[in-house]
């Protein structure tokens, strides 16, 4: 059942999708009344994506050098250059930069490992790299958006409201993760409770879905014509990020499970992670929630495809090459 639901989670995730967005316009009213109930699920949905993210598999990415340098250097070096590229076709809306700043710079948490093993990749090493990029895009986020968008993002940013969501959204949520696999090696009962987490994640994740995509269709409207540059940046960095996976996975002599993982790696970007941030934003900048969630919505779409072009095209097993 569980694998079932990790196959098709892509197609509950685009019902889903449609199913807010025909609530949203229909009943905008109670539709917009959602909003309160999106910071309770998704400190829920991060609770129990940490409940899977151990620090103790660090040893295991250490140990594969080549893929851990490749990640990191990719995710935190070669990705910053290319979104700063593709941003010189957004509009000068700051509200809209920030948001496509925000979702590209920081590689994904959640499905990326699910992706990797429905693309069949190394799925122990996308586990085992978590935690680190985690960690690190934490730390490297402000500096970017500080280096990109200057006083515009000095200005828009307040620090208690920010606090407040890194504190109850992100770190209790993983301070609770943690003692929940500390109490499941110890205890019979937590570690039935730990295998019922492993089930939560994709029905939480539609949940939050829904409850964004209803809450949210008809302020999107109002900023729809300027949401179509985001969605070619959004295109056009699945495309490259593909493209140069490849070739980053040549460079550093990956064989090809390992290359699937770096291409899943740099593909899938970190938006429910970033999206308390950006409900946290003041009035006026509601376009970034907007620009967040397309960017969600495009990457399920580019994953499809992905889940085709990585394990068959681009990274094939030698002597096991589609036709």
């Amino acid at each position: 059942m569980r694998e079932s639901l990790e196959r098709y989670q892509i197609v509950i995730y685009l019902a889903v999708v449609l199913t807010g967005g025909m609530a949203g316009i229909l009943w905008p009213a109670v539709a917009g009344q959602l909003d309160f109930l999106v910071w309770p699920v998704l400190a829920i949905l991060l609770y129990t994506t940490f409940c899977h993210v151990s620090f103790g598999n660090l040893k295991q990415a250490f140990r594969h050098r080549r893929f851990f340098a490749a990640s990191l250097f990719t995710n935190f070096a070669l990705v910053p250059l290319i979104v700063w590229a593709l941003t010189w076709l957004l509009p000068a809306d700051p509200a809209i930069r920030l948001g496509v700043f925000m979702v590209l710079l920081v590689p994904c948490t959640d499905w990326f490992v699910t992706f990797t093993y429905l693309g069949k990749g190394a799925t122990w090493l996308a586990v085992a790299i978590v935690p680190i990029q985690l960690l690190i895009q934490f730390v490297l986020l402000p500096v970017y958006l500080w280096v990109f968008m200057g006083k515009d993002f000095i200005q828009v940013v307040t620090v208690s409201p920010f606090l407040q969501v890194l504190t109850w959204i992100i770190f209790v949520p993983f301070i609770l993760a943690t003692l929940t696999r500390y109490l499941a090696s110890h205890q019979s009962i937590a570690t039935g409770w730990l295998r019922i987490t492993a089930w939560l994640p994709i029905p939480l994740l539609a949940l939050v879905l829904f409850i964004i995509v209803a809450s949210q269709v008809n302020a999107a409207g109002h900023v729809f014509t300027s949401l179509s540059w985001p969605a070619l940046v959004f295109t056009l960095y699945l495309i490259i990020a593909a493209t140069l996976s490849r070739l980053i996975a040549l460079f550093f002599g990956l064989e090809p499970e390992a290359g699937r993982t770096l291409a899943f790696n740099m593909g899938t970007r970190n938006s429910f992670v970033i999206l308390p941030l950006a409900l946290a934003l003041p009035a006026g900048w509601e376009a970034a929630v907007a620009v967040i969630v397309l960017q969600s919505l495009i990457e399920l779409s580019g994953m499809l495809v992905y889940l085709w072009l990585i394990p068959k095209r681009l990274f094939p097993i030698q002597g096991h090459k589609s036709r």
